[in-house]
C-alpha cells in the first residue's frame, strides 16, 4: 500500500516543490491549499502524514492540536513548517501535537529523510509481532481507501480454518510455524503495489489489482495444501485428519488446517463503511468452505458491456473435450490454477456460454463436425474454439471454422498463452 501524505500549505510553489521531491513509487502526496479540502481530505483519505505550514488561516499550534483531535484513532505523523526558528514556537507546537517541526528554508535532502524516518517508524510500530505484517489499524486504513477508488482494486479476505485444533494437537509453537509459512508464501506471490495485511491471529487481507486477484487465490490455496501435509505427523498425514487429544475433546476428528478465500473485484459501491467491507467479505469467504482443503470465491462484476454481442459469454468458462483421461485431468488442474472455471459438459441450447472450448479433434477428425455445428449456432457466435490434434492436417482442422489448430504433443503453457490471448480479444 503507497504511503499517503498531505501537505497543508496556502502557497502554490512550495507545496509543488516538497510533493516533486518526496513522491515515489512508495508514497503518494496529496496537497490542499485551504483548511476546508484539508479537513475533507484527512476525513476521507486518512493520510499517514500530515505536513502542516505555518501559511494557514489558522494559528499552526492551534491546527495541530485540531489535528491530533480528529485522528486520534488513525494517529498520522504530523510534521510542521514554519519560517520561525524560535525556541518557544517550536516547543509551542511539539507540545500542541505535531511530530516533528521543521524550519524554513529546509534542506531538501534532509526534509526527504526525515519524512522517510518517520514512515518507516510509523509502519514498524504497528506490526503484528510473529507474521511482521501491517496490523489490523493499518489493514482498516486501506480498506477505507479501497472504498474511495474501488475500481481500482480487488480485496481478498483470506482466513487459516481449524488453527485453533491445530494448536490444541500440536502446540502454540507448530500453530505459528504454519501460520509464518502460509505468510511466507503469500509475500512470495505478490507484486510491489499489492498491501498485505493482518486482520487478526487467522485472517488476512490482501489488495491487489482486478486483473490477478483469481490467480493469486488460485495460487495461494494451492501452493498451501501443497505444502501443509508436512505440518503433521505421519499418521495423521495417512489417515488425512486430526485426532483430538484435550480430555474434552479426545476421540473427535479435526480436519486439517485450509485456506478459505473470499474476494471482490470492484464491487463496492453499495458499501459505505469498512466494517461493511469486511462483513461482505467474510460472508464471501464463508461461501468458499468445502468439507476439507482449500477453496476460494471471488465476487466481481460482470466483465462485458451492457447490451453487447457478448454480453452472455462467461469470458473466465472454459469448456474442454478430451478423450485422454491424464491429459483432461492436467489441463483442468492447471488452467484452475490460472483462475479459470472449467466444464466437462455443454448445453448447446444455453444462451450463457463459455468463452473458450478446446476440443480434441478425434482420430480420425470426426469432432470437426460437432465444431462446425458449434460455430453454426447463435449462442456460440464469441466463442473461441482450440482444436488439439495428433491428425496433422492443419487445412482440414481450419477449414472446419475452428478458431486454432494445436498439433499434439503440445506445451500447455503455449496453450495458456493462446487461450489468454482469446480472452483479451473476447473482453
Amino acid at each position: 500500500m503507497l504511503s499517503k501524505i498531505l501537505i497543508i500549505d496556502k502557497r502554490k510553489e512550495l507545496p509543488a516543490k516538497y510533493k516533486k521531491n518526496i513522491e515515489d513509487s512508495d508514497t503518494s502526496v496529496i496537497i490542499s491549499n485551504n483548511l476546508k479540502d484539508a479537513l475533507l481530505n484527512i476525513q476521507e483519505l486518512e493520510p499517514d502524514m500530515i505536513i502542516v505550514s505555518d501559511s494557514i488561516e489558522e494559528k499552526l499550534s492551534d491546527f495541530c492540536e485540531k489535528i491530533r483531535s480528529l485522528t486520534f484513532n488513525t494517529r498520522p505523523v504530523i510534521i510542521a513548517l514554519s519560517k520561525s526558528a524560535d525556541t518557544s514556537d517550536r516547543i509551542l507546537v511539539l507540545d500542541s501535537g505535531a511530530d516533528d517541526f521543521l524550519s524554513e528554508p529546509v534542506n531538501i535532502e534532509e526534509f526527504k529523510t526525515r519524512i522517510k524516518a518517520h514512515l518507516r517508524r510509523d509502519i514498524e510500530l504497528n506490526l503484528d509481532n510473529k507474521t511482521l505484517l501491517p496490523n489490523n489499524k493499518i489493514v482498516e486504513k486501506a480498506l477505507k481507501r479501497v472504498l474511495h477508488e474501488g475500481q481500482h482494486h480487488a480485496t481478498l479476505l483470506i482466513g487459516l480454518e481449524n488453527v485453533e485444533n491445530y494448536k490444541s494437537v500440536y502446540s502454540d509453537i507448530a500453530s505459528d510455524k504454519l501460520i509464518q509459512t502460509f505468510v511466507a508464501i503469500a509475500k512470495s506471490s505478490l507484486e510491489p503495489n499489492d498491501f498485505f495485511g493482518q486482520l487478526n491471529e487467522t485472517n488476512f487481507v490482501i489488495i491487489t489489482n482486478v486483473y490477478r486477484a483469481e490467480k493469486l487465490a488460485a495460487f495461494l490455496t494451492f501452493a498451501f495444501d501443497t505444502v501443509a501435509p508436512k505440518f503433521y505427523s505421519e499418521q495423521d498425514a495417512k489417515r488425512g485428519y486430526m485426532l483430538m487429544k484435550s480430555d474434552r475433546l479426545a476421540g473427535m476428528r479435526a480436519n486439517f488446517v485450509s485456506v478459505q478465500i473470499g474476494g471482490m473485484l470492484e464491487s463496492y459501491e453499495q458499501i459505505s463503511s469498512v466494517s461493511g467491507l469486511v462483513e461482505r467479505l467474510y460472508s464471501i469467504k464463508k461461501s468458499a468452505k468445502i468439507p476439507s482443503g482449500s477453496n476460494y470465491i471471488i465476487d466481481r462484476k460482470r466483465l462485458t458491456g451492457k447490451n453487447s454481442a457478448n454480453s452472455d459469454l462467461i469470458v473466465n468458462n472454459i469448456y474442454i473435450k478430451e478423450p485422454d483421461e491424464a491429459l483432461a485431468l492436467l489441463l483442468r488442474t492447471t488452467l484452475e490454477l490460472q483462475g479459470y472455471d472449467i466444464s466437462e459438459t455443454l448445453n448447446e441450447e444455453n444462451p450463457v456460454q463459455p468463452a473458450i472450448l478446446i476440443i480434441d479433434s478425434g482420430d480420425n477428425l470426426e469432432e470437426l463436425e460437432f465444431c462446425r455445428k458449434i460455430k453454426c449456432n447463435p449462442n456460440f457466435v464469441n466463442s473461441k474454439i482450440i482444436v488439439t490434434t495428433s491428425v496433422h492436417e492443419k487445412s482440414t482442422v481450419l477449414d472446419s471454422g475452428v478458431d486454432l489448430y494445436l498439433p499434439k504433443p503440445y506445451e500447455i503453457t503455449d496453450l495458456i498463452q493462446w487461450i489468454e490471448y482469446f480472452r483479451k480479444s473476447i473482453i
